[in-house]
Protein backbone atom coordinates (compact mmCIF):
# COMPACT_ATOMS: atom_id res chain seq x y z
CA UNK A 1 0.00 0.00 0.00
CA UNK A 2 1.57 2.94 -0.69
CA UNK A 3 1.01 5.69 1.58
CA UNK A 4 1.20 10.06 1.50
CA UNK A 5 1.18 11.63 4.89
CA UNK A 6 0.53 15.18 4.90
CA UNK A 7 0.59 17.58 7.90
CA UNK A 8 -3.14 19.06 8.83
CA UNK A 9 -4.03 22.18 7.50
CA UNK A 10 -7.28 23.64 7.31
CA UNK A 11 -7.59 22.38 4.43
CA UNK A 12 -7.92 18.68 5.36
CA UNK A 13 -10.07 19.29 8.12
CA UNK A 14 -13.05 17.18 6.24
CA UNK A 15 -10.34 14.22 5.34
CA UNK A 16 -9.59 14.17 8.95
CA UNK A 17 -13.44 14.57 10.65
CA UNK A 18 -14.27 11.62 7.99
CA UNK A 19 -11.56 9.66 9.63
CA UNK A 20 -12.73 9.82 13.03
CA UNK A 21 -16.14 10.12 12.52
CA UNK A 22 -18.92 11.80 13.80
CA UNK A 23 -18.38 10.45 17.35
CA UNK A 24 -14.51 11.33 17.62
CA UNK A 25 -11.21 9.17 17.81
CA UNK A 26 -10.65 7.49 21.18
CA UNK A 27 -13.91 8.03 23.00
CA UNK A 28 -14.50 11.30 21.34
CA UNK A 29 -11.17 13.30 22.43
CA UNK A 30 -10.17 14.78 18.90
CA UNK A 31 -6.51 14.88 20.38
CA UNK A 32 -7.18 16.74 23.33
CA UNK A 33 -6.45 14.32 26.14
CA UNK A 34 -2.52 15.55 26.14
CA UNK A 35 -3.36 18.98 25.80
CA UNK A 36 -6.36 19.16 28.91
CA UNK A 37 -6.22 16.04 30.23
CA UNK A 38 -9.07 13.99 31.95
CA UNK A 39 -11.38 17.04 31.30
CA UNK A 40 -11.86 16.10 27.68
CA UNK A 41 -13.71 13.73 28.90
CA UNK A 42 -16.05 16.02 31.21
CA UNK A 43 -16.73 18.53 28.00
CA UNK A 44 -19.20 18.23 25.06
CA UNK A 45 -17.34 16.23 22.13
CA UNK A 46 -18.22 18.93 19.96
CA UNK A 47 -16.30 21.47 21.93
CA UNK A 48 -13.10 18.69 21.70
CA UNK A 49 -13.45 19.03 18.44
CA UNK A 50 -13.67 22.85 18.40
CA UNK A 51 -10.62 23.01 20.02
CA UNK A 52 -8.40 20.58 17.32
CA UNK A 53 -10.14 22.61 14.67
CA UNK A 54 -8.85 25.65 16.09
CA UNK A 55 -5.47 24.08 16.60
CA UNK A 56 -5.51 23.42 12.81
CA UNK A 57 -6.64 27.07 11.75
CA UNK A 58 -3.99 28.88 13.73
CA UNK A 59 -1.31 26.58 12.96
CA UNK A 60 1.28 24.89 12.95
CA UNK A 61 -0.21 22.04 12.24
CA UNK A 62 -1.15 19.67 15.19
CA UNK A 63 -0.30 16.56 14.02
CA UNK A 64 -0.14 14.62 10.30
CA UNK A 65 -2.52 12.51 8.41
CA UNK A 66 -1.99 9.42 6.25
CA UNK A 67 -3.65 8.48 2.91
CA UNK A 68 -4.15 5.78 0.96
CA UNK A 69 -5.21 7.76 -2.24
CA UNK A 70 -7.52 10.35 -1.52
CA UNK A 71 -8.64 8.48 1.89
CA UNK A 72 -7.30 9.35 5.43
CA UNK A 73 -6.54 6.11 7.14
CA UNK A 74 -4.37 6.97 9.63
CA UNK A 75 -3.51 10.29 12.09
CA UNK A 76 -1.00 11.11 14.63
CA UNK A 77 -0.17 13.96 17.12
CA UNK A 78 2.77 15.37 16.78
CA UNK A 79 4.03 18.92 18.61
CA UNK A 80 6.31 20.12 20.61
CA UNK A 81 6.02 18.50 24.20
CA UNK A 82 5.36 22.16 25.77
CA UNK A 83 1.86 22.28 24.09
CA UNK A 84 1.31 19.31 25.50
CA UNK A 85 0.97 20.17 29.51
CA UNK A 86 -0.87 16.90 30.65
CA UNK A 87 2.05 15.03 29.87
CA UNK A 88 3.67 16.41 32.59
CA UNK A 89 1.23 15.05 35.25
CA UNK A 90 2.10 11.75 35.05
CA UNK A 91 4.55 9.96 36.37
CA UNK A 92 4.89 7.69 33.58
CA UNK A 93 5.22 10.25 31.33
CA UNK A 94 7.12 13.25 33.05
CA UNK A 95 9.79 14.96 31.53
CA UNK A 96 13.22 12.69 31.43
CA UNK A 97 15.27 15.86 31.09
CA UNK A 98 15.27 19.44 29.78
CA UNK A 99 15.46 18.89 26.19
CA UNK A 100 13.39 20.53 24.47
CA UNK A 101 11.17 17.49 22.47
CA UNK A 102 9.13 17.32 20.17
CA UNK A 103 6.12 14.53 20.84
CA UNK A 104 4.51 11.81 18.96
CA UNK A 105 1.69 11.24 21.70
CA UNK A 106 -1.00 9.29 19.84
CA UNK A 107 -2.79 8.28 16.81
CA UNK A 108 -5.80 6.91 15.48
CA UNK A 109 -5.87 4.05 12.44
CA UNK A 110 -9.14 3.76 10.31
CA UNK A 111 -9.95 0.01 11.44
CA UNK A 112 -9.95 -1.10 7.55
CA UNK A 113 -5.94 -0.31 7.28
CA UNK A 114 -4.81 -1.28 11.20
CA UNK A 115 -2.02 -3.42 11.21
CA UNK A 116 -1.41 -2.13 7.21
CA UNK A 117 1.82 -0.08 8.35
CA UNK A 118 -0.16 3.43 8.43
CA UNK A 119 1.80 3.69 12.20
CA UNK A 120 4.96 2.95 10.67
CA UNK A 121 4.45 5.56 8.06
CA UNK A 122 2.98 8.20 10.36
CA UNK A 123 6.86 7.67 12.63
CA UNK A 124 8.58 7.85 9.61
CA UNK A 125 7.16 11.26 8.13
CA UNK A 126 7.00 12.55 12.27
CA UNK A 127 10.73 11.90 12.39
CA UNK A 128 11.07 14.01 8.91
CA UNK A 129 8.72 16.73 10.34
CA UNK A 130 10.05 17.42 13.51
CA UNK A 131 13.85 17.49 12.19
CA UNK A 132 12.49 19.86 9.76
CA UNK A 133 10.95 21.97 12.82
CA UNK A 134 14.66 21.50 14.20
CA UNK A 135 13.57 19.19 16.92
CA UNK A 136 16.88 18.42 19.18
CA UNK A 137 14.77 14.92 19.56
CA UNK A 138 11.10 13.20 19.24
CA UNK A 139 9.99 11.50 22.48
CA UNK A 140 6.81 8.97 22.19
CA UNK A 141 5.03 7.12 25.41
CA UNK A 142 3.98 4.08 23.38
CA UNK A 143 2.52 0.45 25.15
CA UNK A 144 5.51 -2.40 25.69
CA UNK A 145 2.55 -5.29 24.75
CA UNK A 146 5.77 -7.54 25.50
CA UNK A 147 5.17 -6.61 29.02
CA UNK A 148 2.76 -8.07 31.52
CA UNK A 149 -0.23 -6.74 32.38
CA UNK A 150 0.15 -4.22 29.08
CA UNK A 151 -3.35 -2.53 27.98
CA UNK A 152 -5.01 -3.42 24.11
CA UNK A 153 -5.43 0.49 24.47
CA UNK A 154 -2.95 1.13 22.04
CA UNK A 155 -3.19 4.76 21.22
CA UNK A 156 -0.18 5.89 21.94
CA UNK A 157 1.50 3.12 19.67
CA UNK A 158 3.55 0.47 20.45
CA UNK A 159 6.80 -0.23 21.97
CA UNK A 160 7.89 -2.42 19.21
CA UNK A 161 6.76 0.02 16.13
CA UNK A 162 9.26 2.71 17.66
CA UNK A 163 12.33 0.42 18.45
CA UNK A 164 11.92 -0.38 14.77
CA UNK A 165 12.08 3.18 13.70
CA UNK A 166 15.46 3.61 15.88
CA UNK A 167 13.41 4.71 19.06
CA UNK A 168 15.38 4.45 22.16
CA UNK A 169 14.19 3.99 25.48
CA UNK A 170 15.12 6.85 27.88
CA UNK A 171 13.01 6.45 30.86
CA UNK A 172 10.60 3.18 31.66
CA UNK A 173 8.47 4.07 35.35
CA UNK A 174 6.00 1.61 34.15
CA UNK A 175 7.08 -1.55 32.69
CA UNK A 176 4.23 -1.71 30.45
CA UNK A 177 4.87 2.31 29.31
CA UNK A 178 8.42 3.35 28.44
CA UNK A 179 9.64 6.86 27.77
CA UNK A 180 11.06 6.42 24.19
CA UNK A 181 13.04 9.07 22.35
CA UNK A 182 15.13 9.50 18.76
CA UNK A 183 17.52 11.67 18.12
CA UNK A 184 16.99 13.85 15.30
CA UNK A 185 20.61 14.88 15.09
CA UNK A 186 21.51 11.04 13.92
CA UNK A 187 19.11 11.38 11.06
CA UNK A 188 21.66 13.70 9.22
CA UNK A 189 20.61 16.31 6.57
CA UNK A 190 19.45 14.44 3.97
Amino acid sequence: MALTVRSLTPELWPALEDLFGSAGASNGCWCMYWRIGAAYRERPRGRNKAALRALARRGPPPGLLAFDGDLAVGWCQLTPRTDLPWLESSRRTARVDDVPVWSLSCFYVRRSHRRRGVSSALIAAALRAAREGNAPALEAYPVDTAAPNSTSNLFTGTASSFRRAGFKTVARRSAARPVMRHDLKRLGSG
